[in-house]
């Protein structure tokens, strides 16, 4: 069986690991930055439940009208470290995949890497991957 696709980002952040961490686990501070560049930010939404087993989800519209909502479940919580979450959109919550955030200090700042692994295809790797370049500039700026 071939192995599903998977996408690694890097981002240096101008913040120490556990403001990083923050912004991925403070429901006030992810609706800030999270979603794609088209995303409309006044309508991003999120219910975080940040233990090992618990529930999240993010919403949001975007430019073109669109509603998008993902969710999944914690499975790996290391305060300042590291995040692993399952993701799924609710469009298509058959298709599960899992992501990894792994956050260490970079002199005054921070190194965040990002694996998204596991996914359905090729198109939904590029896809999430120019999803996530925004996002991530998006959390970048949170920083400057």
């Amino acid at each position: 069986m071939l192995a599903k696709p998977s996408i690694t980002l890097k981002r240096r952040l101008n913040a120490k690991p556990e403001q990083v961490f923050a912004a991925w686990t403070d429901a006030k501070k992810i609706v800030r930055w999270f979603g794609p560049q088209q995303t409309l930010l006044d309508t991003v939404k999120a219910e975080l439940d940040v233990r090992t087993g618990g529930r999240f989800w993010v919403s949001f519209n975007t430019e073109d009208g669109d509603f998008h909502k993902v969710g999944g479940t914690y499975r790996e919580i290391f305060p300042h470290t590291r995040l692993q979450f399952t993701w799924a959109w609710h469009s298509t919550p058959e298709r599960e995949s899992l992501v990894t955030v792994t956050i260490r200090e970079d002199g005054d700042g921070s190194m965040l890497t990002l694996l998204h692994e596991q996914f359905f295809d090729q198109a939904a790797a590029e896809g999430h991957e120019r999803g996530w370049t925004g996002t991530l500039e998006k959390l970048a700026a949170e920083f400057e």
